[in-house]
């Protein structure tokens, strides 16, 4: 009862996984993307509602750019086969193969695996879609990219609290797509609105990512202004402090190291009813207690009223009005950093196939121009073996054909017949094709063992016997210098045909050792290549890796196809080769022998 019950299991094991139902047949390929937050642990396992999540798109996790529309107005998120997902996208480059999306999460858990979503791609005919506001809860009430090349930067949420005008430049090499460059003597304001208000009962959230490019003296990030009150976030040299100053009373966390300049951090604070907390790359390292007050502040970035300009560049400025959890600002810093792998992103499935993965598609899509090149020098390796296989095989048997047909007509030759009977002259068609066995073999006619080394060897030695006898008078036998001179010509027939056999087989040898290595080079710079992807766009999940790593073995695999079928043909021959040789040289030492016995007896000669 057993076997039946282990059968069954390992028959389900194999059966392959009932793939998501696919959402819209017009749209022709998704691509899976899971979300893992087990990297970054967990304090309150308290869900986080809402969370914006990041995906990074590139020529290590996505090699389709070609196939998404001009500005991926083709892109939707899916979170099953019903159920779309609200989603923007900051910036789509298919020309350089970049893309950030932003996709709103309906519920993530801390510290444990959440259900992934699709992104659907490939439809001509998309609508476009909607702005993306929405991607932004209620809860945000100011989002700022800096991904606008001209003009204040633009609020990315439905409020709309767009920058004031702003001196602060935009710096195309931001952590996440553009950023704003604050040059030391510049700021940017922003207006204050109903919905920028902070309620000490919901509290306050602030958090960005800044490269400072000098820490020297009190530079603000943040400085939100109400009358008295000041909320702000500022470096005092290279510490990071978070104040709250209420009716005169000034109050600070404790200091966090930001270390050396030209480094970008990810920075926050969050205000709650009885306490400010710093936030420094995801970590909570210092509160200071308050007591919250209403406030409706105007908001500077990069300076305060009364000075303390920054000098760098800030990034991904996102601002709640409400107070956010620890796991949430610790998951804010990990799912926007490229260090981390909170999203990982699955096999490219195509809607023809049912939502199957065809991976071997995923593994010729990512294959480098290098790798193109090296599989390419494999292929004409494989060809030209191919063509010396086929070639060699066909003479061979030819060769083998001929030899059994002239065997069998001297072997019927009585000791009374002439010996030389069987001997004639080549035609002009012959001594035009004799140089290549080939030719000889495919094109020329048989009728007289012409493709036969045994026949030539014989041939040979008749000829050498008719001038001697000729040149003898009516000597009735063979000198044993004669003799020499036709076990020489004998040999000498022996090697030739030899080097004929042989011909074009180091051509064999060629690919069974150079295809191997040829296409280890294509694998060892394709590796090479994927790593310099993965170290440039700072994304080092399985899925970025893996279709690069498997594109390169691909060069490695086509050398072994050219390698293993050489191998095997060229053995094959060698013992074909080995065996007619071996026939030619008992034929040449038989032959000699009855020469030397029969003399000239039987070669036309008379006696007298």
């Amino acid at each position: 009862m057993k076997f039946p019950s282990l059968g069954l299991l390992l028959a389900l094991i194999a059966l392959p996984q009932v793939s998501q139902a696919w959402w819209n047949e017009d749209w022709t390929s998704r691509k899976k993307v899971s979300i893992d937050t087990t990297i970054t642990g967990a304090d309150t396992k308290e869900p986080l509602i809402d969370f914006p999540v990041l995906i990074r798109l590139h020529p290590g996790n996505f090699s389709y750019f070609s196939e998404v529309n001009k500005d991926g107005n083709d892109i939707r998120m899916m979170a099953d086969d019903k159920t779309p997902l609200k989603f923007q996208i900051e910036k789509f480059d298919g020309v350089n193969e970049m893309a950030l999306v932003w996709v709103r999460q309906p519920n993530i858990t801390p510290g444990a695996n959440t259900d992934g979503f699709y992104m659907y791609y490939g439809n001509e005919d998309a609508p476009k879609p909607a702005a993306g506001n929405d991607v932004y809860s209620d809860d945000f009430v100011a989002v700022y990219h800096f991904s606008d090349e001209t003009g204040p930067p633009q609020d990315a949420t439905a409020y709309a609290n767009h920058g004031d005008v702003t001196t602060a430049q935009p710096d195309p090499t931001g952590w996440i797509g553009g950023a704003l460059k604050f040059a030391g003597s510049t700021s940017l304001n922003i207006k204050p609105a109903p919905s920028l208000a902070i309620d000490p009962l919901k509290g306050w959230t602030f958090a960005a990512w800044i490269k400072a490019d000098q820490l020297v003296g009190d530079t603000y990030i943040l400085n939100a202004v109400s009358g008295s009150n000041e909320l702000a976030l500022l470096t005092r040299n290279n510490l990071l402090i978070a104040r709250y100053s209420v009716n005169g009373q000034v109050l600070e966390t404790a200091p966090a190291d930001l270390g050396q300049p030209g480094q970008w951090h990810h920075v926050g604070l969050v205000l709650r009813a009885d306490k400010v907390e710093l936030f420094l790359d995801g970590a909570n390292t210092s509160s200071v207690p308050v007591v919250a007050q209403a406030m409706n502040p105007q908001i500077i970035l990069g300076a305060s009223a009364a000075g303390g300009n920054f000098q760098g560049s800030i990034d991904e400025v996102q601002i709640s009005k409400v107070q956010r959890h620890v796991d949430w600002m610790k998951l804010l810093h990990r799912s926007q950093s490229p260090d981390f792998m909170v999203t990982t992103m699955g096999q490219d499935e195509s809607g023809e196939a049912g939502g199957g993965v065809n991976s071997f598609a995923v593994i010729v899509a990512n294959v480098t121009i290098d790798g193109w090149i090296v599989i390419g020098l494999t292929m004409i390796m494989f060809v030209v073996a191919m063509i010396v296989m086929v070639v060699k095989i066909m003479v061979i048997g030819r060769t083998r054909k001929d030899n059994k047909a002239f065997m069998t007509a001297y072997d019927a030759l009585e000791s009374e017949d002439d010996i030389a009977s069987l001997d004639r002259e080549a035609t002009e068609e012959e001594r035009a094709l004799q140089d290549s066995e080939f030719l000889t073999a495919v094109l020329g006619s048989h009728d007289h063992y012409q493709s036969s080394p045994l026949y030539q060897l014989y041939h040979t030695g008749i000829r050498e016997i008719k001038k001697r006898v000729k040149a003898a008078k009516g000597q009735t036998s063979l000198t044993p210098e004669s003799i020499n001179v036709i076990r020489v010509m004998l040999d000498s027939i022996l090697v030739r045909e030899g080097q004929k056999l042989n011909s074009n087989l180091v051509l064999l040898t060629i690919a069974i050792a150079g295809g191997p290595f040829l296409g280890l080079l294509g694998t060892v710079v394709g590796v090479m290549i994927t790593f310099a992807v993965i170290a440039a766009s700072g994304n080092v999940d399985i899925n970025s890796i893996a279709p690069g790593i498997a594109a390169a073995l691909l060069a490695t695999v086509a050398g072994l196809a050219v390698a293993i079928p050489a191998l095997f043909a060229y053995n094959y021959l060698l013992v074909q080769i080995k065996d007619i040789q071996a026939d030619m040289r008992v034929f040449a030492d038989e032959f000699l022998a009855m020469l030397e016995e029969k003399a000239v007896e039987h070669l036309g000669g008379s006696k007298s």
